[in-house]
């Protein structure tokens, strides 16, 4: 039995390790302590080299940092433009006819792009946004499928210094137009549609209906891709294609202040209303290059990168625009869903292209075992040398199972922790150096300060608490659109002097890192705090488990009861009174989940983040709301239904 004041620790007993493999560490750019010596030694200087090494810069800086908590400017008064440090430089070194993005629609229409060739698209975007009256400092919404024109038309408004707000085209109307409202944006970049799942998903109708409500847009963009009707208004909307034809193929990089806006992305804020997280130019290119090429041990000459995010989420604008870009790598884009026309379609992917370095969401990882290894055998992964996994915390069967099967015991396994807000990752092994441990985000990296305090804001040593950042860093936002008091309570109210993330960590008898997802994910019951990670965590250990969700529902007798939503593997089958039992043994009676419910799968954004939300209000019979940002909706009915004829067990 616990202390009524700590989380039960189940995942931080994990005992397996896995050191880096001698012939990966062989050819690594990270093999030792230096990195994180220097910046024990000088933070401002360490992220000074990083800076100069990475990026190539106009007009150097003055000032490498300007610290008046919680406002932070990095390299004040240097000069530099990202899509000249994505394309031109690599094409004016001579690597004009690499290739820079494997585009694979998921019909199977593909594309090759190399560097000059999208230096060239974009140069001609960026004149096309200037030809609708773009001027610096504009903001342009972007609502997109995930083709090629969505990186380029990023990078287009990189160049002429007009700051871009990019919306994940699974979202609403209502979404795009709190957003394009909040950013008051001028030009409106999408498609008519897109593919998934084998058919089209019609984009621009849903634009429309936010332009209505989007008195700022005075222009929309629209791509070709999926041939859908569309209606287009006269002198309002333009066709891609055609405004392209008629660009010139010109246009010099804009000069832009270090601390200039790049972006605005939006995250959910818990009043409802989005926050527009702000990100700004030297700094955020210094660290997502820096840890794109140390984390992912990128060798630019010989790496092929896949990343399957969507470019609507942080962690596409980081990791498939402006890291890999900025560090001249090949890569691959996907446009669809990991099982149209099978579920081994990012397994062929892999095997077409030669992937070496794959990264993917837990939520992805699980799905996988459900579909089981028989998948992944069916194709050649030998070209694999590194996977990461992004998102949330990954159980640590699911890691192994990942480590298995899809890195054939082979592949070290960087597991990052980092958020929109930070800009890039901050938590995560070095491949060429950490000795890992399924589950484990291990360690924070080199220019990165951390500290876990419990709720004096008194830092812990060992056990759980909040994970808290103490230092600045480059990537960091700066601020919240519109709305500076947002920003300072949100983020720096909660613990002084540091930024809170939300999240809650646990510290291990080896100093690791072990993150328990957010700390509203924490549920009290009978004054018992339990981490919804460590009991999906416990179900997913059971060999018939592939996938499982945890919420706590409100309880007359216990405060909270944990209900849990179980996805079984292919072929297997067990009961609940077993899984029960499972939990219990792995943690506690006291984690026992109240009720247990077998769904062939759980409801999921099209991004493949777990809706939770809606899981509780099944738990509760409360009305669900808005689901249309589920890749799904008869997910939700049918767990409703079997919530309805399944009665927990005492």
């Amino acid at each position: 039995m616990t202390d009524n004041n700590d989380t039960i620790d189940a995942l931080s007993h994990e005992n397996r390790t896995f050191a880096p493999p001698a012939a990966f560490v062989a050819q690594a750019h990270v093999t030792d302590d230096s990195l994180h010596s220097a910046a024990r030694a000088d933070l401002e200087s360490f992220w000074a080299t990083q800076a100069s090494k990475l990026i190539s810069w106009q007009q150097p800086w003055d000032t490498v940092l300007e610290w008046d908590l919680p406002y932070a400017k990095w390299f004040v008064g240097g000069k530099l433009n990202v899509a000249e440090n994505c394309l031109d430089r690599h094409v004016q070194a001579g690597f004009g006819d690499k290739v820079a993005i494997y585009w694979e629609g998921e019909p199977g229409d593909t594309r090759v792009i190399t560097y000059a060739e999208l230096l060239a698209e974009v140069e001609r975007f960026s004149n096309v946004l200037k030809g609708l009256g773009v001027r610096k400092g504009d903001r342009i919404n972007i609502y997109m499928p995930m083709v090629p024109e969505a990186a380029v038309a990023m990078l287009a408004c990189a160049r002429i210094g007009a700051p871009h707000s990019v919306v994940f085209g699974g979202f609403s109307s209502q979404s795009l137009v709190d957003r394009i409202n909040d950013a008051e944006a001028k030009v409106l970049i999408t498609a008519d549609g897109g593919y998934r799942r084998g058919e089209v998903f019609p984009l621009k109708p849903a634009a429309d209906e936010a332009v209505a409500q989007t008195p700022s847009i005075e222009h929309v963009v629209v791509v070709k891709r999926g041939n859908n009707d569309v209606t287009m208004v006269e002198g309002r909307d333009h066709w891609y294609h055609e405004l392209m034809a008629d660009a010139a193929p010109s246009c010099p990089p804009e000069s832009m202040d270090s601390e200039d806006l790049l972006f605005l992305l939006y995250t959910s804020g818990t009043t409802g209303k989005p926050k527009g997280i702000m990100h700004t130019t030297g700094g955020y290119l210094t660290h997502v290059a820096y840890t794109h090429r140390n984390v992912f041990d990128l060798h630019r000459d010989r790496d092929v990168y896949w990343c399957t995010a969507d470019v609507g989420w942080i962690t596409g604008h980081s990791y498939i625009v402006y890291g890999p870009l900025a560090n001249g790598a090949t890569q691959v884009m996907y446009e669809g869903v990991p099982n149209y026309p099978g579920n081994d379609r990012f397994w062929a992917i892999v095997e077409k292209y030669r992937v070496t370095i794959f990264y993917t969401a837990p939520t992805a990882i699980r799905t996988f075992m459900k579909w089981g290894a028989d998948e992944p055998s069916k194709h050649d992964l030998s070209s694999l040398r590194l996977l990461g996994t992004v998102g949330e915390p990954i159980n640590p069967e699911a890691w192994m199972w990942y480590h298995e099967n899809i890195g054939g015991g082979r592949c070290p396994i960087v597991d990052t922790w980092w958020q929109t807000e930070t800009g890039g990752i901050m938590i995560s092994p070095l491949p060429g150096y950490t000795t890992t441990k399924p589950g484990s985000a291990t360690f924070p990296l080199p220019g990165v300060n951390i500290a876990v305090v419990d709720d004096a804001g008194q830092e812990v040593e060992h056990g759980g608490g909040y994970l808290t950042l103490t230092q600045p860093w480059p990537g960091m936002l700066r601020g919240i659109w519109g709305d500076p008091q947002r920003f300072v309570d949100t983020y720096w109210s909660r613990f002084e002097g540091s930024y809170f993330a939300g999240d809650g960590a646990r510290l291990d008898d080896d100093g690791y890192l072990w993150l328990l997802g957010r700390v509203d994910d924490v549920m009290n019951v009978s004054g018992h705090r339990i981490s919804t990670t460590e009991v999906e965590s416990a179900l997913v250990s059971h060999p018939a488990v592939a996938e499982a969700a945890v919420v706590g529902a409100n309880d007359a007798t216990t405060g909270q009861a944990i209900f849990a939503y179980v996805t079984l593997r292919g072929g297997q089958d067990v009961d609940v009174s077993t899984l029960r039992d499972h939990v219990a043994t792995e943690i506690g009676a006291i984690a026992k989940p109240k009720a247990i419910f077998f769904t062939p799968d759980l409801p999921k954004t099209r991004s493949g983040k777990i809706m939770r939300r809606l899981l509780r209000d099944v738990a509760e019979g409360r009305n669900l709301g808005d689901t249309t940002t589920l890749a799904d909706a008869s997910v939700v009915d049918e767990l409703q239904r079997r919530a309805a004829e399944t009665s927990s067990e005492d």
